[in-house]
């Protein structure tokens, strides 16, 4: 296979699309790149930069039909607004929102999340009549699984980080196969992210077994 062929075929769709939307992907996907990495680096600006990308996603993915990738970025925004008073809000007088695990009532309550999210999106699915392909349930399945991945990352629970690596990595083939090879690549640094994320949250909670 040829250098030419190989370019054709990951970025071939893109001769379809207009320079403004391949020029908003690629920022919003650089935002999202550093939104992960701000997160995995503890640092507030992990929202901002987030809120950025999302809004530019909120856009293309409505142009684009897909409405539960859609639904994930609009949801992200808010969480992302949520997140950024809880990790901004002192809990004394010298310490913001710290890092911990994940309580018994946050489990129960991340589980009503994940259902409600499948329900909540079949429902938009079967209203506008989506259900057209295998994708629309894998799609479905991510997007419970991110939701709840935003709700405990803006909680500063350690455990986001698990279902960000497995809905990035669901994400890697399923963005490919939609067509958006930016964004596919964007879910494969996710997932590389996520790890070391997960890594360095959980060596600070063993540095700091009090914030557990």
């Amino acid at each position: 296979m040829t250098m030419s062929q190989i370019f054709d075929f990951l970025f071939g769709q893109y001769s379809e699309y207009s320079t403004l939307d391949v020029s908003l992907e690629i920022t919003a996907v650089v935002f999202g790149f550093l939104s992960v990495w701000f997160s995995k680096q503890n640092n507030v600006l992990v929202f901002p930069t987030g809120m950025i990308s999302t809004v530019i996603f909120v856009y293309l993915l409505l142009k684009w039909e897909l409405l539960g990738d859609m639904m994930i970025n609009a949801y992200y925004f808010i969480m992302s607004v949520y997140g950024w008073l809880v990790w901004t809000r002192k809990v004394d007088a010298f310490q913001v929102t710290p890092i911990s695990r994940t309580t018994t009532k946050e489990k129960k309550i991340s589980i009503l999340i994940f259902i409600a999210t499948l329900a909540f999106v079949y429902i938009v699915y079967q209203t506008f009549d989506k259900w057209t392909s295998w994708v629309a349930y894998v799609d479905t399945f991510t997007t419970a699984i991110f939701f709840v991945g935003m709700w405990l990352m803006a909680r500063r629970k350690i455990e986001n980080w698990i279902l960000w690596i497995i809905g990035d990595i669901i994400s890697v083939p399923l963005y490919f196969y939609k067509g958006f090879t930016f964004t596919s690549f964007q879910y494969l640094g996710f997932t590389i992210i996520a790890i070391f994320g997960y890594l360095a949250w959980k060596k600070h909670l063993n540095n700091n077994p009090v914030t557990a």
